[in-house]
């Protein structure tokens, strides 16, 4: 098993370190996905405790976004995008940065057990040790297929919601769960398209390193069609209303047309691809918003 260099530093870490550790762009995105889910679940849960179920979410992504930090300093260090972390950049220890992300970690579930259940402290656990164990530490430098499966980790929010309100898991949160697991390759790849010299510098067999440019653009598309119909899914099966069917076709159809651009694109110049990065950006707006008017057509047909 592989594992990264020790970088040292002669100063201690700042708290922007630490905060920068928990990759805070990407956790609001975690956050809001399992904020929707447990607002679009039935029943109620007091405030205060849906304050803390959304903040053991966040803590758990953040713990999460370190150990993978600590374990990928090495990877880090060799791409552009990510040389400035605090590890690579020599601001902090490994063993401090491996501390916060254990201790961040133990600290979500534990408060989450106790304070709301045990099924929503489970799937956070589990989704804590996918990320880390499976995709970071199996997955991530040996297949292309490593954001494939690995995609599961990020599609945990919602179930997480979900279950703090209901103590169980339902089909709505599943389909949701589905569409983000197939969301993470299009929009994965897209990126991988336009920043392929720093997979490709750091040894990481992304599939725009290992089967090239035109396969994956293939991919990207493919996927994009499952991801469509598991999204539109919930209204036709009753578990969603008009307001969510009609804004989840539009925003699909978008998807589809914007991957379908990258799938036929034979642009070879990173800094020319415009399709690509146009996918990239859509596919996080795509999130927030199919996430959002559900939680807009729940509320208004509740």
């Amino acid at each position: 098993m592989a594992s990264a260099p020790i970088f040292t530093s002669n100063m201690p870490a700042e708290w922007r370190d630490f905060w920068a550790l928990t990759k805070p762009r990407v956790m609001t995105l975690v956050v809001f996905t399992g904020l929707c889910g447990l607002l679009i679940a039935p029943g109620h849960i007091h405030p205060v405790l849906g304050f803390t179920a959304v903040l053991c979410i966040a803590l758990g992504a953040g713990a999460a976004a370190a150990l993978n930090q600590w374990y990928e300093a090495d990877l880090d260090s060799k791409m552009k995008r990510t040389a400035n972390r605090p590890l690579p950049a020599g601001r902090m220890e490994r063993q401090s940065a491996l501390h916060f992300g254990v201790g961040l970690a133990a600290f979500s579930v534990i408060l989450m057990g106790f304070a709301v259940n045990l099924l929503a402290a489970a799937i956070l656990l589990v989704s804590i040790l996918f990320y880390v164990l499976i995709y970071t530490v199996w997955l991530k430098r040996r297949t292309p297929q490593n954001i494939v499966i690995g995609g599961a980790a990020g599609a945990f929010p919602a179930l997480i919601g979900w279950a703090a309100v209901t103590g169980r898991v339902d089909v709505l949160p599943v389909l949701l769960f589905l569409m983000v697991f197939l969301w993470t390759p299009p929009h994965f790849w897209a990126l991988s398209l336009f920043v392929n010299s720093d997979y490709a510098a750091a040894g990481v067999p992304m599939m725009s390193v290992v089967a090239g440019t035109k396969a994956t653009r293939l991919q990207a598309f493919l996927y994009s069609w499952p991801m469509a119909a598991v999204a539109i899914a919930p209204w036709p099966l009753g578990l969603a209303g008009p307001i969510y069917g009609i804004a989840a076709i539009a925003l699909n159809v978008t998807f589809l047309a914007l991957a379908a651009r990258v799938g036929f694109s034979r642009e070879s110049d990173p800094a020319l691809m415009k399709a690509e990065r146009r996918l990239f950006g859509y596919s996080i707006l795509y999130l927030f918003a199919t996430f959002g008017v559900l939680v807009v057509d729940k509320l208004w047909f509740a």
